[in-house]
């Protein structure tokens, strides 16, 4: 019996919208990216930022319930796990790495405020009041809000709506 340990932690922002999808069997997968900026030292004793990016997926009802509030620039925390895919296309075997998500944090929002002093949209201060990405033109209501008391993490037991 082997005794590994598969195991990732980041923080990082997101690089894009995340995108909801739906298995088959009805399952939810929310499919986003985040970016980690390294510091690392240049030849002259300088130190820069070198940006990692990586593909993550998360599932089940934490990606549903989840997936609205993932907008590009948003920080976030995530804990879960490296998957390798296999596959051969023209000919050539293929892989991709990914982190499987199990669990994820929200840290800020996109324009950089953390989450726990966001502002909403008629000015007044709201302890995490998150306001949904909205899809199309039409207006959409924001959920009630949720004193959270600073930034949370979600597991499908602990999501408040």
């Amino acid at each position: 019996m082997a005794n590994d340990l598969n195991v990732v932690a980041l923080v990082g922002r997101l690089t894009r919208e995340s995108e909801l999808r739906y298995s088959s069997g009805g399952m939810a997968i929310c499919r986003f990216s985040i970016a980690v900026n390294r510091r690392k030292r240049t030849g002259d004793n300088k130190w820069e930022d070198e940006a990692n990016f990586f593909d993550c997926t998360m599932f089940g009802k934490s990606a549903e319930s989840l997936n609205q509030y993932l907008e590009k620039g948003r920080q976030v925390s995530i804990l879960g796990e490296l998957r390798q895919s296999r596959w051969e296309q023209d000919g050539q075997a293929r892989t991709r790495v990914e982190i499987a998500v199990n669990s994820l944090q929200l840290l800020s929002s996109p324009n950089g405020e953390r989450s726990e002093s966001r502002r909403n949209d008629a000015g007044t201060r709201n302890q995490g009041s998150y306001a949904p990405r909205q899809t199309s033109s039409a207006p959409v209501n924001a959920p009630p809000s949720m004193d959270m008391g600073g930034p949370e993490q979600f597991d499908d037991d602990q999501i408040p709506f």
